[in-house]
């Protein structure tokens, strides 16, 4: 298969619009450099270029992640952290990132959908409990936070 060459400078402009179309992580930048086979100087530079210029921070990238995989999907402290550091977000920056979750929004949106669930599952109530506590957990709450709405229910 033959690639396209392009120049230094395309290349530059290619990865300045692949992180203003939205938020990147360096893993996921460095990712998109390797299809243009670049020198590791012209890596650096543009990433550091990048980084200058703010279209690449890692801070605003673990941040509208938090905000995304939370309000939008749902997802608990957990599995936001793990995905985040299978992307190579230090778990200290994800850490002080989680203050984008509101207290009351992460205790609401467990609640509601530790109800839903319970609701759907059959047998005692020990053991829809159970199933429901194991799928919430999957969903990546943290096994306290979940006793504490099971034990309110």
């Amino acid at each position: 298969m033959q690639h396209k060459s392009y120049t230094f400078s395309e290349i530059k402009q290619k990865m300045v619009n692949y992180c203003v179309y939205q938020d990147r992580c360096h893993q996921e930048v460095e990712q998109k450099m390797r299809d243009f086979l670049l020198i590791p100087e012209a890596k650096e530079e543009i990433l550091l270029y990048l980084m200058e210029e703010n279209y690449l921070n890692e801070e605003r990238f673990a941040r509208s992640y938090i905000r995304g995989k939370f309000y939008i999907k749902s997802w608990g402290r957990n599995k936001i952290l793990n995905h985040l550091k299978f992307k190579g977000v230090p778990e200290k920056l994800v850490r002080s990132c989680f203050d984008e979750i509101h207290p009351e929004d992460y205790e609401k949106t467990l609640r509601k959908i530790y109800d839903s669930y319970f609701e759907k599952q059959t047998g005692k109530e020990y053991q829809r409990k159970s199933k429901t506590v194991k799928y919430l957990m999957g969903r990546g709450f943290e096994y306290g936070e979940i006793l504490e709405v099971v034990g309110e229910s």
